[in-house]
């Protein structure tokens, strides 16, 4: 393989549609792998960490494009037609935003009634690109990561004393005044406002509420640092304190990954205050706060969606009944999954979308296995994977994760790279289960029923041409009214040989007890 590279001076393209470049470059034939990123500092390293890093692509500045090719050495005439291919793939995607604006404050001054920005460019312009929206009056959207620590915090400050959300920076995914905006599903209006610093993790309690005909007020999506101790919760608590304003919500929900105890402590005294009743995940966590009777707490996303819906109404089994009843039913199946298993299949293979959802599942094995899960996004540090093939212990993956999405549309978008996992990991004869989430959703791919169910399929095929069974299971977030249909995913899966439950919770029990069964 030869590795060949183009740099474009001085011409700047938004990520998504670089990735989809990317994605159609790595189509054509004699094309192994391909980048088409802005030469940043960071995007380099994973250029690097990709083996896509040339001295042309080192040689580049922050405002020059790179592409970068793989390619066979047979094909001495492909980088040209790449080429033409590509630029004119850049130019259909953004030829047509030539009429309008050109920038933030030109935006506001031909539309006064635009409130929002939604930002997602490369991390070394996204700062500044958000200080602009919030100088202009507009609520913001980060999508973009890569933003300092610092910027983040001063973004935030700024926010709070205009009375501004400042959604993020790494914000997947948020449902303002009914539209979703990023990965968003298709919800039903109601009364449940969520502020998380997850955001598959607010698709995934959003969207159990959906199942439970339970609508959202309000999601706010607040970037993954924002409960830190540096950050303070400042975008959290200015969350909470709107959702305790707005009369349309009457459950406020707060979801996260473990976060700093005294901003979580702040965050319950004005929950306190306010009155409404809330219902807190920080996955994982323990509270030594006694629970008063508005406040509820809860360990995974599946609980806290379940004890949202029960707050408003919805006629639940008491939880804790609810719980055993499924972990009954989860372990009969466990126990007859396990006798299809050769005695070398042991261990669990977890290929995940959503990085909340990973950690998720690792939240319930360390509750399930009395061995540790090694993971690229681990519970502990001493637990991160130092191989990304299939080694001898339960591992999971977070395909999102930057060292897997340089030059590459993130697994939500192209199920390429996790249809090779899957093919991985199927191949390997200690694996037992293979587990994993399919988001659907607007800006999510269009049909990741069919294209998972071929990779699922050719998988257990291969296995069993070894004279093994390859357990799959699969849970999909969404509700019936996303684009690509719920029900549909789900059958298609199904039909592949998957076994689909419905929260990303049970699919992770119903793994871990197979392999303990």
């Amino acid at each position: 393989m030869e590795i060949k590279t183009r740099i474009i001076k001085g011409q700047y393209h938004d990520s998504v549609s670089l990735m989809l470049a990317a994605k159609k470059m790595k189509k054509v034939e004699g094309v192994v792998d391909a980048a088409v990123v802005m030469g940043t500092d960071a995007n380099k390293a994973l250029l690097n960490q990709a083996g896509l890093l040339t001295k042309e692509a080192q040689s580049a500045s922050a405002n020059d494009l790179v592409i970068s090719v793989k390619k066979d050495k047979e094909a001495d005439v492909l980088m040209s037609k790449v080429d033409d291919f590509l630029i004119s793939e850049i130019n259909s995607e953004t030829g047509s935003q030539k009429k309008n604006p050109q920038s933030i404050r030109s935006a506001v001054r031909f539309d006064h009634t635009i409130n929002l920005a939604e930002i997602s460019v490369a991390g070394a312009y996204a700062a500044r690109e958000a200080r602009e929206a919030l100088v202009s009056g507009l609520h913001v959207l980060l999508f973009s990561d890569n933003v300092s620590l610092e910027d983040e915090i001063s973004l935030k400050k700024y926010a709070v004393s205009q009375g501004l959300l400042m959604m993020g920076p790494g914000a997947g995914t948020a449902f303002i005044n009914g539209v979703g905006l990023g990965f968003a599903n298709a919800l039903p209006a109601g009364q449940v406002g969520i502020v998380s610093a997850a955001g598959t993790g607010l698709q995934e309690v959003s969207t159990i509420l959906a199942w439970a005909g339970i609508g959202v007020s309000q999601a706010i999506g607040i970037g993954g640092r924002d409960l830190s101790k540096k950050v303070g919760g400042l975008m959290a608590v200015a969350g909470i304190e709107a959702l305790i304003e707005d009369k349309q919500t009457k459950v406020i929900v707060l979801v996260s990954k473990p976060a700093d105890d005294a901003v979580i402590g702040k965050i319950l005294n004005i929950l306190k205050r306010g009155k409404k009743e809330s219902v807190i995940c920080t996955l994982g966590a323990t509270f030594d706060q006694i629970q008063d009777e508005n406040t509820h707490f809860t360990r995974t996303l599946e609980e806290c969606a379940l004890t949202a819906a029960t707050i408003m109404g919805v006629k639940l089994p008491d939880f804790q009944e609810f719980m055993q009843t499924e972990k009954t039913k989860q372990q009969a199946q466990a126990n007859e999954l396990r006798t299809k298993l050769g005695s070398e299949q042991k261990f669990i293979r977890g290929l995940y979308s959503g990085g909340t959802l990973c950690y998720e599942a690792q939240v319930i094995w360390k509750e399930l296995l009395t061995e540790p899960v090694f993971s690229n996004a681990p519970l502990e540090k001493k637990n991160t994977i130092k191989e990304k093939g299939s080694p001898e212990f339960h591992t999971t993956l977070d395909l999102g994760e930057e060292e897997f999405t340089v030059g590459r549309p993130h697994p939500m978008i192209d199920n390429d790279l996790r249809m090779r996992y899957i093919s991985m990991a199927g191949s390997d004869p200690t694996t037992a289960v293979i587990v994993m989430d399919v988001m659907i959703g607007y800006g999510a791919h269009p049909d990741p029923g069919l294209e998972l169910g071929k990779a699922i399929r050719l998988a257990k095929k291969d296995a069993e041409r070894q004279g093994r069974t390859l357990i799959v299971i699969v849970c999909v977030t969404g509700t019936k009214d996303d684009p690509q249909n719920l029900a549909e995913t789900k059958r298609k899966l199904k039909e592949a040989g998957a076994i689909v439950c419905d929260t990303n919770a049970q699919s992770a029990r119903l793994a871990g007890m197979v392999v303990t069964s």
